[in-house]
């Protein structure tokens, strides 16, 4: 009798070598890379560090209602995700707070305008301040990783924009630039002052870092 391969192929094909770990040892591997980073981590490169078929997804979802109500949390800063302090308890770190340099007025206002009307030009930036944006500024904001350029704008001269990074979000501890402060929240938190006495500098004229803040900087957040 002759004997034919297929005769023996009855079982179906064979189970996946690759067989992905039970999800709350997933969850194990998540927690570990959150906790051992200082930065962000997005889903993507969470799940290339996983073993084949793991789906950092929903282990991420998981983890995240596991620390609901504990002193840290896993939270969601743009398009990555991080294990932060509950707001709540901060205070308990102030001792660990490394100070930095206090921007200028200047760039505290042309920060909040790039954050709250992302994406603008920095022409927009000066009509909506009322004073020219000085190079140092931008530079500035640039270099702390606040902003970045963004793309574009299809308008004559196609000038770059700027949009807030997930560095300021992290920072601030926002999700998204939607989740910024209204302006009572601002006020109470020092950043938004009362309207300066009269002149301040007019548009066209270059900024000094530490010199009056525009006229019209109280209506920044009014929208």
């Amino acid at each position: 009798m002759t004997e034919h391969p297929d005769d023996d192929d009855t079982e179906g094909p064979a189970e996946s070598l690759f067989e992905a770990p039970p999800i709350a040892e997933q969850e194990r591997m998540i927690e570990a890379m959150l906790f051992a980073s200082a930065a962000p981590v997005p889903v993507r490169d969470l799940e290339a560090r996983m073993p084949h078929g793991c789906d950092a997804a929903e282990a991420l979802a998981h983890l995240r209602k596991r620390y609901e109500g504990r002193g840290v949390r896993v939270v969601r800063i743009g398009d990555a995700w991080a294990i932060r302090t509950a707001p709540d308890l901060g205070f308990l770190m102030q001792k660990e707070t490394v100070e930095t340099r206090k921007l200028s007025r200047a760039a505290i206002e042309t920060l909040a305008i790039i954050a709250y009307h992302q994406p603008c030009t920095r022409a927009e930036i000066e009509e909506i301040r009322g004073v020219s944006v000085s190079r140092g500024t931008i530079d500035q904001l640039l270099e702390m990783e606040w902003i970045r350029l963004g793309r574009r704008k299809m308008t004559p001269g196609r000038p770059v924009t700027f949009v807030v990074t997930p560095e300021f979000l992290d920072h601030f501890g926002l999700e998204s630039a939607r989740d910024l402060p209204g302006l009572k929240e601002l006020r109470a938190a020092g950043l938004l002052e009362n309207r300066p006495p009269p002149g301040a500098l007019s548009l066209g004229q270059s900024e000094d870092e530490d010199g009056p803040e525009a006229d019209g900087q109280s209506e920044l957040f009014e929208e």
